[in-house]
């Protein structure tokens, strides 16, 4: 075996690095990993077992010849400067054609820095997201990469073998050009947030605004999972709702601190949507109340200083109409996060060149990946019958639905408000969906009085031009 060139190579042997190439040798490709430690390059072959085409080296040079040209190599190292640092090891030993892709989660302009600085030395570099974390990794993630169109093609047979499969189909394509797969899954990651938030704040209101008990919640969750809110998020909430602590018996969830922690996917949206000035106010709110779950100490003062005195669970309110009205409520804000991380990936589209098409990243996603769920069938017709559509919530399916909604959405909000429960990923959900379908906003003040203060000028509506007043 150790004169075989090894189809696929793999920088970085940690968990996510080993699974995927185990994942690889269990469709037979040979595949060859690089660590410089030589535990981890060693426990990779006994993992694999004798019969897998899987090598483990720790060295570079050995690594790299080891691979038919031209060379198909991932690497799964930390973002940042790790990368930057194993590519400058790998260079002297690639030739022209070779592909070098990144299976982290990179941002993005590091990805199209390296796109250009290997691309003078006749070298493919692809960004490519992987989601579904190391369970996804060895039995099948979606993933996203983008690159050179070209290249892809000596990349696809291993790809679409080892991507997760929905009806058949891979959760694996060509996205676009540059960074367009690591941009793709940024996007992703930030709908991650507003969704978890969504369930964070269902959890929430059910728990201490209506008084469900531990079991009844799970119930619930793993009721919703049969229904058309079911998504590997709302599966693993039911299970984490009845998870017990080994020590205390206790329900583990109830133990873990309230501080969220991240790792600024989240952000990079929230930010990167600013600049393109795409408003994603749900994925805003998530990463603002992961920031506001660190300030534990000062709201631990604010609630002995600032009581709740609204708040009495169970008694004033039908705790199973609510249920109802909550199921509907959070697929309609579920859809509204969908909505506004698809409107950024379409205009990230079109400034950055990617060429992306939303109906394949609808389908990709609907397997393998954390924010896997059954409305994305619905989501990739959508955009199946009208690629160039502006908005998810034009077409007229999907609008419909959440028009059916909306009453129920509001009810729940209605009720946390009076109850003095925060639910801002909600309130930001409907509130885009209302500002979205309006069809003249308060901002002509907002222009008047930015001409008044800093003679910024205005444009009219009874004519064409830029005008100015003096005001007073």
């Amino acid at each position: 075996m150790n004169d075989l060139q090894y189809e696929f190579g793999m920088v970085g042997l940690g968990v996510m690095g080993r699974n995927l190439m185990l994942n690889i040798a269990d469709h037979d490709f040979s595949v060859i990993g690089l660590d410089l430690d030589p535990v981890k390059a060693a426990a990779v072959e006994a993992e694999a077992g004798a019969n897998k085409p899987v090598r483990g080296t720790t060295s570079t040079e050995e690594f790299v010849q080891s691979l038919r040209r031209p060379r198909a190599l991932m690497l799964l190292v930390p973002a940042g400067k790790p990368v930057d640092a194993v590519i400058a090891t790998l260079l002297p030993f690639l030739e022209p054609g070779d592909i070098v892709i990144d299976g982290g989660n990179s941002y993005f302009p590091d990805t199209d820095r390296r796109v250009i600085e290997l691309e003078e030395k006749g070298i493919h570099f692809f960004g490519m997201g992987i989601s579904g974390g190391e369970k996804g990794a060895r039995f099948g993630p979606s993933m996203m990469p983008g690159g050179n169109r070209d290249a892809y093609e000596r990349l696809r047979p291993v790809f679409e073998a080892v991507a997760a499969k929905v009806n058949g189909e891979p959760c694996v394509t060509y996205l676009g050009n540059g960074s367009a797969g690591n941009y793709t899954k940024m996007v992703h990651n930030g709908i991650e947030y507003g969704i978890m938030q969504l369930i964070a704040e269902t959890y929430d209101l059910l728990k201490r605004g209506v008084g469900l008990n531990d079991d009844e919640l799970q119930t619930v969750f793993g009721d919703w999972n049969q229904t058309e809110l079911q998504s590997f998020l709302i599966e693993i909430t039911g299970e984490i709702l009845k998870k017990k602590d080994d020590e205390t018996g206790q329900l583990l969830v109830s133990l873990i601190s309230d501080r969220a922690r991240s790792k600024g996917t989240g952000k990079w949206t929230s930010q990167n949507a600013m600049d393109l000035q795409a408003p994603v106010p749900t994925i805003d709110m998530a990463v603002l109340m992961r920031d506001m779950s660190k300030y534990k100490e000062e709201r631990v003062e604010a609630a002995h200083s600032l009581p709740n005195n609204t708040l009495q669970a169970t008694t004033d309110v039908d705790r199973q109409e609510v249920v109802n009205q909550m199921r509907n409520a959070f697929y309609f804000a579920m859809i509204s996060t969908y909505a506004q991380g698809l409107a950024q990936l379409r205009m990230a589209s079109e400034a950055y060149n990617y060429g992306l098409q939303l109906q394949e990243v609808a389908k990709i996603w609907r397997g393998g990946c954390i924010i896997r769920a059954a409305c994305l069938s619905d989501i990739r017709a959508a955009y199946k019958q009208n690629p160039t559509l502006p908005n998810l919530l034009l077409d007229p399916k999907v609008g419909g639905d959440l028009m059916a909604r909306q009453e129920d959405t509001r009810a729940v909000i209605k009720l946390a408000i009076d109850k003095g429960i925060p639910m801002p990923a909600f309130m930001a959900s409907l509130s885009y969906f209302d500002a979205y379908r309006t069809e003249t906003l308060p901002t002509n003040l907002i222009q008047a009085q930015r001409d008044y203060f800093g003679a910024h000028t205005y444009e009219r509506l009874d004519k064409p031009g830029i005008f100015h007043t003096q005001w007073n």
